[in-house]
């Protein structure tokens, strides 16, 4: 019977994903070319899009003033496919439905799933990221091993949240499982809570805990307790342009590889890192970081770089080890080779002062290098993977990206070429021969997981 309803429920989902391809290309090849009205028509007119969402570290956040976020920088997208500003408005968790009714923004994006309770009051767009909700679960207190070990259990979620509907449906079936109701507590607060063993079990979507574990390495990523969920932006009911225009920015982003690009940034390869790695990680920015965080401030500064960023690339050169060595003979703690400590102009690559000044020095010179590149994320990507496997690998993959019709200056497409470099069909046409391409892929994700880490910790 279970195997009945899961090819049901698979075979659903096929033709759900179906319709909404052949609805995307009709939205693409049959746009109305009359003036909007409505939401649309405000827009344009004021030229300002309101995204309403939540401060939180997966939708919208301030670091060093700028603002953050995966919804945020889907959204700030939106605004550019519009061409108009972005204003954003942050009301809490339970009025966000309140302030779309209100007309006080323009769309929700708030990784909000589309439940049948939500879909009575406001319109959903086509989804643009799976989820599925989790039990969350300190690392010393043991999870529920199925969806009946959750009874006499007490679970901690925000009122009004997918997560609320869900164990109602589970309470409902026959399962005493208990839940305590929290207004306006962001799911990031009360994972918090579980890791400070405050409170023993929350319920949080795939993506959110993903990104939260790499910040709290002792929670754990429980049991599964409903299949998987659609997240989509939501419009007010009826605003059809609207709805319409989200969809076809939607498959613009697709297309072009905008939406991965972002999902990239957030959340990366979750599964290429262990939880101990994490708990390393925190460890050593505790311990061993303050000794060197003077000098990585100050040389990152007198080159232009967030020195959090380059902590980041420290810590994945030699866990702020200076008498790290490779087995390639570099050495110190940003692991210079001896050719790039003679160009840097340094005697001794294992004094941390020489190392950190002369590796910011040569990650400039790789920046530099890619004046082509407008966008300054996207360049400081490309710099990274050349401080990795060297400037005329990543030319090479470069090229390759062109003769494959992707554009050379994205990072997503660089990625998918530099791995070619280790194919002798394609290597042996390159300038630069054979590279082990994948490794500066790696490189980079990895540094901006350390990096998104870093960015979250108050140094102050």
């Amino acid at each position: 019977m279970k195997s009945f309803y899961l090819k049901h429920f698979i075979f659903l989902n096929l033709l759900i994903l179906c319709i909404y391809f052949v609805y995307l290309s009709y939205l693409v090849h049959h746009r109305d070319p009359g003036q909007p009205h409505g939401t649309l028509a405000r827009i344009q007119k004021s030229g300002v899009l309101r995204l309403i969402t939540t401060r939180s570290l997966n939708n919208f956040y301030l670091y060093k003033g700028e603002p953050t976020g995966f919804e945020y920088d889907l959204a700030r997208e939106f605004a550019r496919y519009l061409h108009v500003d972005l204003d954003v408005v942050t009301p809490g968790w339970n009025n966000l439905l309140v302030y779309l009714d209100q007309g006080k923004g323009d769309f929700i994006g708030a990784s909000m799933t589309v439940t049948r309770e939500r879909l009575e009051k406001v319109d959903f767009s086509i989804p643009y990221m799976d989820v599925q909700q989790q039990v969350i679960h300190h690392a010393l207190v043991f999870g529920p091993k199925d969806i009946e070990d959750l009874a006499l259990r007490t679970i901690h979620v925000r009122r009004d949240t997918s997560y609320h509907y869900r164990l109602k449906e589970i309470q409902d079936s026959g399962i005493d499982v208990r839940f305590v109701l929290h207004d306006n507590v962001p799911t990031e607060d009360l994972i918090a809570m579980v890791h400070d063993r405050e409170i023993k079990f929350t319920v949080a979507d795939s993506n959110v805990a993903r990104l939260n574990q790499r910040h709290m390495p002792d929670i754990r990523i429980g049991i599964p307790v409903q299949p998987k969920e659609s997240v989509a932006w939501a419009v007010r009911k009826k605003d059809q342009e609207m709805l319409e225009e989200i969809n076809r920015f939607f498959l613009y982003a697709r297309e072009s590889g905008t939406l991965q690009q972002i999902v990239n940034k957030y959340y990366g390869d979750s599964n290429a890192f262990d939880v101990s790695e994490f708990k390393t990680f925190h460890k050593r920015i505790q311990y061993h970081l303050p000794r060197y965080q003077d000098l990585i401030e100050t040389q990152s500064k007198k080159y232009g770089f967030d020195w959090r960023l380059v902590a980041a690339v420290v810590y994945q050169e030699s866990r702020f080890d200076p008498g790290a060595k490779s087995v390639t003979h570099v050495r110190g703690l940003m692991q210079v080779t001896r050719a790039t400590a003679r160009e840097m102009g340094i005697q001794d690559r294992r004094d941390p002062a020489q190392s950190v000044t002369a590796g910011i020095k040569y990650l400039k010179q790789m920046y530099d290098r890619f004046e082509e590149i407008e966008d300054t994320y996207q360049r400081m990507l490309f710099a990274l993977a050349s401080y990795n496997v060297g400037l005329g690998h990543v030319q090479d993959a470069m090229a390759l990206a062109e003769e494959k019709g992707l554009d050379p200056r994205i990072w997503n497409s660089v990625k998918k070429t530099l791995p070619l470099l280790s194919k002798p069909d394609v290597y042996q046409q390159t300038k630069h021969g054979y590279a082990r391409g994948w490794e500066p892929v790696e490189y980079v994700e990895r540094i901006l997981t350390w990096y998104d880490i870093l960015k979250q910790i108050d140094f102050s």
